[in-house]
């Protein structure tokens, strides 16, 4: 199609793409696609092309595209007011409503909610409130923070060192000092074939002990995790893990940071992977669900034994030194409130679990069988397929086949967006909560015929 304009060029000119591979851009040697609409679980560009999201964005478009009800709050909130800031005890409507919501829905045991951008900043502001809530207690040394292997928490300097993806580390010198990492709940990949799930569950909980003793229990402050890896992979945890890591947690006093950036507002059929899970957090991070990426907004929502020691600090120290010009935007609250209303009065939890149950099911039903799929795994409305070399001995592809992005290329060409995930070939699902049946029926079809045109 000819346009009289020069968008496409003004994009590879001008534009930093985040996660690309920015020389091939600029020549041209990528595509772009420059998109222009959207609704439920489709997406539309320029060109005309209407596509099948089969990852909600990155993981966010929970309620789907096109929802008036928030564009509508959006908009109402950007004339009455559209920004004042949160610092001192200023709140807005919008955000003093959403944080109710929100602990409305939280496991019980939270108190408060510090609302931030993206989940990024929200993990920043936990590092920063797990280490003040040990210097308040005079434990100056316990600040070194645990993450897994395979774990992503975001893109920052803290945030991105407690990732657990070498891409995300490569050439920026992270991780920092005060990050370590242990083993990733991956049965598919453990260590050795004979493993039972239980006895790698043991082994997951024996690898946190020695690390905690070999780093010292002194200097451990907290453990971060996402109740499902989910750029690592979409891998549900082995039955047992997260009751045998907190039991490791409680006996050197360590505090449990839950990442439910992907997994809150629904995702894995339950309103929180906590609750799903049994994680009893100190502190939950929360983003693209909350407000289905209308708009940016994250929190950190705390726990009452955190918030305690919090305020004990203000009464020491005074105000808390730490906040975000756009901390509780109101824009991003309206769009909060009006998305938690939304999932509710749609059902799209439940549906999360059903629609997400028969989307595995078909996967299965279509794939379980094939000599290069070695695992099709999920929970809720999430869903992985990994690829393999050879099924029996679990020998992967190498790298540089790039067999995953070749199979989401062939799902794309059938107009069906999948996610190649980093570190493997692995094809990740993660559609809006409204998907249908018949829709969960087109995302299996494209992903069977893809992997018969890739691999046979």
């Amino acid at each position: 199609m000819l346009r009289n304009d020069q968008l496409e060029a003004w994009d590879r000119e001008n534009f930093f793409h985040p996660s690309t591979h920015l020389a091939q851009f600029a020549r041209g040697e990528l595509p772009q696609r420059v998109v222009t609409g959207g609704s439920g679980v489709f997406i539309e560009d320029r060109e005309g092309n209407r596509l099948l999201d089969a990852f909600a964005g990155l993981y966010c478009v929970n309620v789907g595209y096109g929802r008036t009800e928030i564009s509508e709050a959006i908009a109402a909130q950007a004339r009455e007011l559209a920004y004042y800031h949160s610092y001192v005890g200023h709140g807005t409507e919008a955000s003093i409503t959403l944080a109710k919501m929100i602990l409305d829905r939280a496991p019980a045991n939270m108190s408060k909610v510090y609302f931030g951008l993206g989940g990024s900043d929200a993990n920043e502001t936990n590092v920063k409130l797990v280490w003040y809530y040990n210097n308040i207690l005079g434990r100056p040394e316990k600040k070194k923070i645990i993450s897994r292997w395979r774990g992503y928490h975001g893109s920052g300097l803290m945030t991105g060192s407690l990732t657990g993806l070498a891409g995300f580390q490569k050439k920026f010198d992270l991780p920092l000092d005060r990050v370590v990492h242990t083993e990733a709940p991956y049965y598919y990949r453990r260590p050795n074939d004979a493993m039972t799930e239980a006895e790698f569950t043991a082994y997951c909980a024996a690898e946190l002990e020695k690390l905690i003793e070999a780093e010292g229990p002194d200097t451990i402050a907290a453990f971060i995790g996402e109740p499902v890896l989910g750029t690592g992979g979409i891998v549900p945890p082995p039955a047992g893990y997260w009751e045998a890591i907190q039991k490791v947690l409680k006996k050197h006093d360590i505090l449990l940071i839950a990442d439910e950036v992907v997994t809150g507002f629904g995702r894995l059929g339950s309103m929180f992977g906590s609750d799903h899970y049994g994680l009893e957090a100190d502190v939950i991070t929360i983003a693209k669900g909350l407000t289905s990426a209308y708009a940016p907004l994250s929190g950190s929502i705390v726990s009452d034994k955190v918030w305690k020691v919090l305020e004990q600090g203000t009464d020491e120290n005074g105000p808390i030194g730490h906040g975000w010009t756009y901390s509780a935007h109101p824009i991003g609250a309206a769009a909060g409130v009006a998305n938690l209303d939304l999932i509710d009065k749609l059902g799209l939890v439940e549906n999360a679990g059903t629609v997400g149950t028969y989307l595995r099911k078909g996967m299965t039903d279509a794939l379980g069988s094939h000599a290069n799929v070695g695992e099709i795994r999920g929970e809720g409305m999430l869903c992985a397929v990994e690829l393999v070399a050879d099924r029996d001995s679990r020998t992967f592809f190498e790298a540089d086949k790039k067999v995953g992005p070749q199979v989401v290329a062939a799902m794309l060409k059938r107009g069906v967006i999948s996610r190649a995930m980093p570190e493997g070939d692995i094809l990740g699902f993660a559609p809006p909560l409204c998907l249908t049946e018949a829709e969960a029926d087109r995302v299996v079809a494209a992903t069977a015929e893809a992997v018969k045109e890739v691999l046979g």
